[in-house]
């Protein structure tokens, strides 16, 4: 079932989402529906504040970008980093309960949109690589070591059950000059090809 996207400005997006269990309910349903809303807006993450779920569970995937497309203007072709990676085809995973237990190496900045804001995209400085502990959808606990694309999609959708958006990494000027478009958003003053749920939206 396809979910709505909550957009910018609902306070769901504000705040650290709780911790888990395996009976929580409907779990399944709820992360087959992620992945099909994910889907329908064209997205390789989606955490559960974004739906409305103010829970610590997220859901990525980035096999967008194990080829490159010649007509994507949304990434840069001259990246020092390489942006596609053949091994990212089957990367497709689900998240409980992570914590990041370090985040290291030399920060790199890449061009970061977000579904619950649509239209924005700004240069994010991240740092490359990043080691997590999480549970998967049945619960089985890991740890593991990501890099490049893999790491900046979890930091990303990371921040989301923290209750951070990527607009927050951005310098105070640069927010003040989005803020506009970001109300706008939150108004529904914006063409998205997707559902959406729009927190001043006026009836």
């Amino acid at each position: 079932m396809i979910l709505p996207i909550v957009a910018y400005g609902d306070p769901v997006l504000k705040k650290e989402g709780e911790l888990i269990t395996a009976d929580y309910p409907a779990l399944d349903q709820l992360v087959a529906d992620m992945f099909d809303t994910m889907y329908k807006a064209s997205g390789v993450g989606l955490a559960a504040p974004q739906v409305g779920k103010s829970i610590k569970l997220f859901i990525v995937d980035a096999s967008p970008f194990a080829e490159k497309d010649e007509e994507d203007e949304e990434l840069d072709e001259d990246d020092e980093l390489s942006d596609y990676d053949p091994s990212l085809k089957d990367f497709k995973k689900v998240f409980i309960n992570p914590e990041i237990l370090e985040e290291t190496g030399e920060a790199w900045i890449f061009n970061e949109g977000c579904l619950s804001i649509p239209k924005v995209r700004e240069d994010i400085a991240r740092l490359p690589k990043i080691k997590i502990k999480y549970q998967d959808e049945n619960f089985e606990s890991h740890t593991e070591t990501f890099e490049g694309i893999p790491a900046r999609i979890i930091q990303h959708e990371y921040d989301h059950i923290m209750g951070k958006l990527f607009v927050d990494h951005l310098t105070p000027m640069r927010r003040k000059m989005l803020k506009g478009k970001l109300d706008d958003i939150s108004k529904g003053l914006v063409d998205v090809s997707y559902k959406m749920k729009f927190p001043n939206r006026r009836k």
